[in-house]
């Protein structure tokens, strides 16, 4: 049986729009196109689309799927890893789920978090590594490069740190918000003392260096959506006001 682009559209919710975009990249193509010019579809096609839903809803970018598809894998194979990344994201979600749920009691009840309870569902090397697996892959199928190899994880180290760095990224949302210039001077000094945390706890960052890194969080899909999703505008306005504290 032969599907037309509005019944695939119809029963994978998919737009009809977003279909032939996906032709038009190349990444799902119809198997034949009728003597009218519609384009047909089979269950060879619904099954690729399926994969590509599956895929998206883990955030990977069109580029990647593509290739991903284009591999060596079958279908069985697919499905199983596809499978394990959403368990493993389910995982990383109800650990998270529950440290916002104590975090919503906390600011009902206008106290402040315990900091021993921030990061809660991270108390083990085995959870941060976990966490840390959906951008490690990424980075390693991307730029082949792996952080957590051969790499010991200091669990206390690691909550600091990201404790340090979440409050730092809400203090630039909160200022990107309130519509502060990326180069006023509280911005510079919420900058001047994330630095000058990073360099008294060993990892060492000059003002270009973070300046740089804020430009690969921009060109980086993944890590821009990272940025995006916690606020809007957050990694261009963080970018901006990295650039404009290292031209000092």
């Amino acid at each position: 049986m032969l599907y037309t682009v509005k019944d695939v559209s119809e029963l994978s919710g998919v737009t009809i729009k977003t279909l032939h975009h996906y032709h038009k990249i190349g990444l799902l193509m119809p198997c034949e196109t009728s003597e009218a010019g519609y384009r047909l579809y089979g269950m060879k096609e619904l099954e690729r689309l399926q994969h590509i839903l599956f895929y998206r809803e883990l955030d990977f970018p069109l580029e990647k799927i593509k290739r991903l598809l284009e591999g060596p894998a079958e279908r069985p194979e697919l499905l199983a890893e596809q499978k394990n990344e959403m368990v493993a994201r389910k995982h990383r979600l109800e650990r998270l789920i529950q440290t916002m749920d104590e975090a919503l009691k906390c600011a009902a009840k206008g106290e402040s978090m315990d900091t021993s309870n921030m990061f809660k569902g991270f108390e083990s090397e085995e959870a941060w590594k976990a966490a840390l697996e959906e951008q490690n892959r990424h980075l390693k199928q991307t730029y082949d490069y792996d952080m957590l190899e051969e790499k010991t994880i200091d669990v206390d180290e690691m909550n600091e740190k990201a404790m340090e760095a979440m409050q730092f990224m809400k203090g630039m949302a909160d200022r990107l918000v309130n519509g502060v210039r990326y180069d006023h001077e509280d911005v510079r000094l919420l900058i001047r003392k994330h630095l000058d945390y990073m360099n008294g706890s060993g990892t060492v960052t000059a003002a270009s260096d973070f300046a740089a890194q804020t430009r690969f969080f921009v060109s980086d899909e993944f890590h821009r959506h990272m940025l995006e999703s916690q606020q809007t505008g957050l990694a261009y306005y963080l970018c901006f006001a990295a650039e404009a504290f290292a031209a000092e």
